[in-house]
């Protein structure tokens, strides 16, 4: 699900923001950016994402600024003098101003160095403390969605257990108009003289064949188990998923077997009901 949290700390030498922002996607796809100094603590910083967030397309950054009067930089003076030495050698020769040689020195290699800041732990339990406040923002930030999400899944549920229930009085007529336009066909066929007895086990065995009473039962079932998980409030998307695929196992099976014009219609219905759940079964955790 798409979401952002955000959490900004006051430290002692800097200022530290954390951001998270998550898009929708079938599995858990981390980036990471965060400064030198913490990198030693990127495994921890992934292990946590991935047990708050589960899936989606997660970007992580922590940037700092330093306090004013803090920096990480300072001159390194024995490099800084050697170059002087040399440089007012030729200050005459080539016309130089103190100004020229000051800013020449320090854009000249190794005059500069900057300091290696080692990860302070206390430093750090503060930033920890920052990233689930930030995970904790963008699950709020998440909420309503899920909510939305969850009305919308209910709603089509209901919709395919009415379209399934609503099969019944075509299918009683299915099998009837089946009976008729078999005998009639015999009828053509100056068949009629045929043993009724055989007739009858020929008609039980392909009425069989096309029965969907054991589909509409496991459909039924399927819809009522989706149902029964989705509201049961655990992080279960991979095991919606399953029933959705078993769903729609059962609901192409309704529409191979029923030869019914009515029946077809309604199943074409339930598919597109079903594959609306399918693309939100992306977003469930």
């Amino acid at each position: 699900m798409t979401g952002f949290g955000k959490a900004e700390l006051n430290l002692p030498d800097k200022k530290v923001t954390i951001e998270i922002k998550s898009l929708n996607s079938k599995n858990i796809d981390t980036n990471v950016k965060i400064p030198v100094f913490y990198r030693e603590k990127e495994i921890v910083i992934r292990k946590i994402l991935h047990n708050r967030l589960k899936r989606g397309k997660i970007d992580f950054n922590i940037f700092y600024e330093l306090n004013e009067g803090v920096t990480s930089s300072s001159i390194n003076k024995e490099v800084f003098s050697e170059y002087f030495n040399q440089i007012t050698e030729l200050k005459d020769e080539l016309n130089l101003s103190s100004e020229e040689i000051l800013s020449s020195i320090l854009r000249l290699p190794d005059t500069v160095k900057t300091d290696k800041i080692e990860l302070d732990e206390e430093e750090w339990a503060q930033v920890e403390k920052g990233i689930y406040k930030a995970l904790d923002d963008l699950n709020l930030f998440r909420k309503p969605e899920g909510m939305a999400m969850l009305k919308d899944l209910q709603e089509r549920l209901k919709n395919i257990t009415k379209l399934l229930n609503s099969i019944e009085p075509f299918e009683k007529e299915r099998i009837i108009r089946l009976r008729e336009r078999i005998s009639k066909n015999l009828e053509e066929m100056k068949l009629s003289e045929a043993d009724n007895n055989r007739f009858e086990q020929e008609m039980i065995y392909y009425l069989e064949k096309l029965d969907i009473s054991e589909e509409k039962i496991r459909l039924a079932n399927h819809c009522e188990y989706f149902l029964e998980t989705l509201n049961n409030g655990d992080e279960a998307g991979k095991k919606l998923a399953f029933i959705s695929q078993e769903m729609g196992r059962e609901i192409n099976t309704l529409g191979s077997k029923a030869s019914e014009s009515h029946i077809q219609h309604i199943v074409v219905k339930m598919k597109d009901e079903l594959e609306k759940i399918k693309e939100q079964m992306l977003n469930v955790l």
